[in-house]
C-alpha cells in the first residue's frame, strides 16, 4: 500500500496568461431566460412538427411540459436525455412544474431503460453551462444513460470513439416499447 506522498504525483501546468482568455468569454449566468432560439437543437426538434419517432422523442409529459429524447451522440446505447420544453438554460429558472414534470421522466425513462437493457447501473446528470460540458448550454438537460459492468474498452482509451451495438432507430423502438405508461 503506498501513502498519498509515495504515489504519483498530479502534475500542474500553470498556465496564467488564460486567465484573460476565460474571463473574456461571456458570462450569461443570471440573464433572464431566453425566448425559443432558432440556433436550438432541441427548439427546432420541438417545432419541426415531425413526428416523434422521426426526431428520436420517446416521451411527452401530459403537461407539455418536459420530453424525453435520445441522444444523437450517445456514450451508451438508451442515452437518453429528459428536458423541459421551454428553451430555458438555468436550473434555478425552471419552474416547479417543469421540475415535477422533468422528474416524472427521468422516473420513467430508468425504469424502461431497466426493463429494456437491465444495465447493472445508471449514471444521472447535467452539464450546466459551456464550460461544465454541455453541447446544448442554453437548453437545460438531464442526462440519463445506463451503465454496465465493463463497459469501455480500448477503443475510447486509443481511438477516442465508441462503439455502439445498435442504430438509434433500434433504441428508439426498444424504449418506447418500454416506457411504463402515465399513472
Amino acid at each position: 500500500m503506498t501513502t498519498p506522498s509515495e504515489g504519483p504525483a498530479l502534475t500542474r501546468l500553470w498556465a496564467g496568461w488564460r486567465s484573460a482568455f476565460v474571463t473574456s468569454v461571456a458570462d450569461d449566468a443570471g440573464a433572464p431566460a431566453p425566448a425559443p432560439a432558432p440556433d436550438c437543437v432541441f427548439c427546432a426538434i420541438l417545432a419541426s412538427g415531425l413526428p416523434d419517432a422521426d426526431t428520436h422523442i420517446l416521451w411527452r409529459h401530459p403537461s407539455g411540459l418536459a420530453i424525453a429524447i435520445l441522444n444523437l451522440y450517445p456514450y451508451t446505447s438508451g442515452h437518453l436525455m429528459v428536458m423541459p420544453t421551454r428553451h430555458v438554460g438555468e436550473v434555478e429558472q425552471v419552474t416547479r412544474a417543469e421540475s415535477a414534470a422533468l422528474w416524472d421522466g427521468v422516473s420513467a425513462a430508468v425504469g424502461a431503460l431497466k426493463a429494456a437493457y437491465r444495465p447493472d447501473a445508471l449514471n444521472l446528470g447535467a452539464n450546466v453551462g459551456r464550460a461544465a460540458g454541455a453541447g446544448v448550454p442554453g437548453h437545460f438537460h438531464l442526462h440519463v444513460v445506463p451503465r454496465w459492468n465493463g463497459d469501455t474498452n480500448f477503443m475510447t482509451a486509443v481511438a477516442d470513439a465508441r462503439v455502439l451495438p445498435e442504430a438509434l432507430t433500434d433504441t428508439g423502438n426498444r424504449l418506447r416499447a418500454a416506457w411504463p405508461e402515465a399513472s
